[in-house]
């Protein structure tokens, strides 16, 4: 069959001759392809979604209460999930709001003392069930014992917090925070984050 030139086909389109054209057909493979991107970008954005706000919540820093590991104004990332598995273990740095309180920023502070466990300072260390509890040297001695100078008995679901800078710290030996309730901690420090490379890294 002879081929039309490209004059005779745009006469036989002005004439109303469209059995030139090629119908177009959708493709189903390519249908499919998109469907399916579209489907795992949803998903992708979703769970990005979900780990944020289980695990990626972060918070600040607030005073130097647990330097020299974590700095005033320093971000920390906090795994809301890990203590809805488990309980916090003796040396955690844990997210707090003291009794609760929706107004307060949040606390960060190590745990040392557990559910069920006797608590008492004395001698600016921490004696657990009578026996002092053993502990890096970093940690200096506290001048202040506060409501730990004489022996406290954790309830099943308290805690007993310091700071890592233990002279300049508001913790567990406060009045106004005294234990820690389970229900009131956010979750476990796990990563911090700074300006300065040397200070990024996984909260210990």
């Amino acid at each position: 069959m002879q081929l039309l030139t490209a004059k005779e086909r745009f006469v036989a389109r002005r004439k109303g001759l469209t059995f030139y054209q090629k119908k177009k057909k959708w493709n189903p493979v390519l249908i499919r392809d998109i469907f399916e991107t579209l489907i795992g970008a949803v998903i992708a954005v979703f769970l990005a979604f979900v780990i944020v706000l289980s695990v990626g919540m972060k918070t600040s820093i607030v005073g130097d209460s647990m330097e020299p590991g974590l700095l005033s104004g320093q971000e920390i990332l906090i795994n809301r999930v890990l203590y809805r598995l488990s309980s916090p273990k003796r040396g955690d740095v844990v997210v707090f709001l003291p009794n609760g309180n929706q107004n307060s920023h949040y606390y960060v502070k190590r745990v040392v003392g557990l559910p069920g466990e006797t608590i008492q300072i004395r001698e600016g260390r921490v004696y657990v069930d009578g026996a002092p509890l053993a502990e890096d040297e970093k940690y200096d001695s506290m001048a202040d014992a506060g409501i730990a100078e004489n022996e406290l008995t954790l309830a099943a679901d308290e805690y007993f917090v310091l700071g890592d800078n233990r002279n300049s710290s508001e913790d567990s030996r406060s009045g106004n925070i005294g234990a820690v309730r389970r229900d009131t901690i956010v979750g476990k420090a796990w990563f911090r984050l700074s300006g300065e490379w040397e200070n990024i890294g996984p909260v210990e």
